[in-house]
Protein backbone atom coordinates (compact mmCIF):
# COMPACT_ATOMS: atom_id res chain seq x y z
CA UNK A 1 0.00 0.00 0.00
CA UNK A 2 1.09 3.54 -0.75
CA UNK A 3 -0.05 6.60 1.16
CA UNK A 4 0.47 10.30 0.50
CA UNK A 5 -0.26 12.63 3.38
CA UNK A 6 -0.42 16.41 2.96
CA UNK A 7 0.08 19.00 5.68
CA UNK A 8 0.49 22.74 6.03
CA UNK A 9 -2.86 24.07 4.86
CA UNK A 10 -4.84 26.69 6.71
CA UNK A 11 -6.22 30.21 6.69
CA UNK A 12 -4.01 33.04 5.46
CA UNK A 13 -4.59 36.67 4.53
CA UNK A 14 -4.21 37.88 0.96
CA UNK A 15 -0.56 38.50 0.20
CA UNK A 16 0.54 35.94 2.76
CA UNK A 17 2.47 32.70 2.40
CA UNK A 18 2.01 29.03 3.18
CA UNK A 19 4.17 25.97 2.70
CA UNK A 20 2.53 22.64 1.97
CA UNK A 21 4.27 19.31 2.48
CA UNK A 22 3.36 15.85 1.24
CA UNK A 23 5.09 12.69 2.41
CA UNK A 24 4.75 9.38 0.59
CA UNK A 25 5.06 6.17 2.56
CA UNK A 26 4.49 2.46 2.23
CA UNK A 27 5.74 0.03 -0.36
CA UNK A 28 7.69 2.41 -2.61
CA UNK A 29 10.40 1.42 -5.04
CA UNK A 30 10.60 4.60 -7.09
CA UNK A 31 8.75 7.89 -7.40
CA UNK A 32 8.83 9.55 -10.78
CA UNK A 33 6.96 12.83 -11.20
CA UNK A 34 5.37 14.43 -8.15
CA UNK A 35 2.81 17.18 -8.47
CA UNK A 36 0.31 19.43 -6.77
CA UNK A 37 -3.30 19.80 -7.88
CA UNK A 38 -6.06 21.96 -6.47
CA UNK A 39 -9.82 21.95 -6.60
CA UNK A 40 -12.01 24.91 -5.76
CA UNK A 41 -15.75 24.49 -5.08
CA UNK A 42 -17.63 23.95 -8.32
CA UNK A 43 -14.43 23.55 -10.33
CA UNK A 44 -12.54 20.59 -11.72
CA UNK A 45 -9.28 19.49 -10.14
CA UNK A 46 -6.42 21.26 -11.90
CA UNK A 47 -2.71 20.59 -12.11
CA UNK A 48 -0.74 23.58 -10.83
CA UNK A 49 2.85 22.37 -10.43
CA UNK A 50 4.95 19.30 -11.12
CA UNK A 51 8.52 18.17 -10.58
CA UNK A 52 10.42 15.24 -12.02
CA UNK A 53 12.81 13.06 -10.06
CA UNK A 54 15.61 15.04 -11.68
CA UNK A 55 14.19 18.35 -10.50
CA UNK A 56 12.62 19.70 -13.68
CA UNK A 57 9.57 21.80 -12.85
CA UNK A 58 6.46 23.06 -14.59
CA UNK A 59 3.80 25.47 -13.41
CA UNK A 60 0.33 26.56 -14.41
CA UNK A 61 0.14 30.15 -15.59
CA UNK A 62 -2.07 31.02 -12.62
CA UNK A 63 0.72 30.27 -10.11
CA UNK A 64 3.88 30.89 -12.13
CA UNK A 65 6.20 33.25 -10.26
CA UNK A 66 4.31 32.90 -6.96
CA UNK A 67 4.51 29.18 -6.16
CA UNK A 68 7.61 26.99 -5.98
CA UNK A 69 7.57 23.20 -6.01
CA UNK A 70 10.48 21.21 -4.63
CA UNK A 71 11.16 17.70 -3.43
CA UNK A 72 13.42 15.69 -1.15
CA UNK A 73 13.93 12.33 -2.83
CA UNK A 74 15.54 10.82 0.27
CA UNK A 75 12.39 11.58 2.27
CA UNK A 76 9.89 10.85 -0.52
CA UNK A 77 8.47 14.30 0.14
CA UNK A 78 7.26 17.10 -2.10
CA UNK A 79 6.73 20.70 -1.03
CA UNK A 80 4.79 23.67 -2.36
CA UNK A 81 5.89 27.12 -1.24
CA UNK A 82 3.03 29.53 -1.93
CA UNK A 83 3.72 33.26 -1.82
CA UNK A 84 1.62 36.33 -2.64
CA UNK A 85 -1.54 34.33 -2.06
CA UNK A 86 -4.80 35.56 -3.54
CA UNK A 87 -8.43 34.77 -2.62
CA UNK A 88 -8.73 32.83 -5.87
CA UNK A 89 -6.06 30.42 -4.59
CA UNK A 90 -8.62 29.14 -2.09
CA UNK A 91 -9.06 25.43 -2.74
CA UNK A 92 -8.33 21.94 -1.50
CA UNK A 93 -4.77 21.10 -2.48
CA UNK A 94 -3.82 17.54 -3.37
CA UNK A 95 -0.41 16.04 -3.92
CA UNK A 96 0.13 13.33 -6.51
CA UNK A 97 2.91 10.88 -7.18
CA UNK A 98 3.72 8.48 -10.02
CA UNK A 99 4.93 5.56 -7.94
CA UNK A 100 6.19 2.08 -8.69
CA UNK A 101 6.17 -0.45 -5.89
CA UNK A 102 8.75 -2.96 -7.12
CA UNK A 103 11.55 -3.45 -9.64
CA UNK A 104 10.15 -3.70 -13.16
CA UNK A 105 6.61 -2.79 -12.20
CA UNK A 106 4.59 -0.06 -13.84
CA UNK A 107 4.10 3.19 -11.99
CA UNK A 108 0.62 4.27 -10.94
CA UNK A 109 -0.74 7.61 -9.86
CA UNK A 110 -1.65 8.16 -6.23
CA UNK A 111 -3.38 11.15 -4.66
CA UNK A 112 -3.27 12.33 -1.08
CA UNK A 113 -6.42 13.14 0.87
CA UNK A 114 -6.06 16.89 0.37
CA UNK A 115 -5.50 19.89 2.59
CA UNK A 116 -7.64 23.04 2.67
CA UNK A 117 -6.10 26.40 1.86
CA UNK A 118 -8.26 29.46 2.46
CA UNK A 119 -7.10 32.94 1.51
CA UNK A 120 -9.29 35.56 3.11
CA UNK A 121 -9.11 38.74 5.13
Amino acid sequence: QVQLVESGGGLVQPGGSLRLSCAASGRIFNIKTMAWYRQAPGNQRELIASITSGGNTNYADSVQGRFTISRDNAKNTVYLQMNSLKPEDTAVYYCHGDISTSIGSMSYGYFGQGTQVTVSS
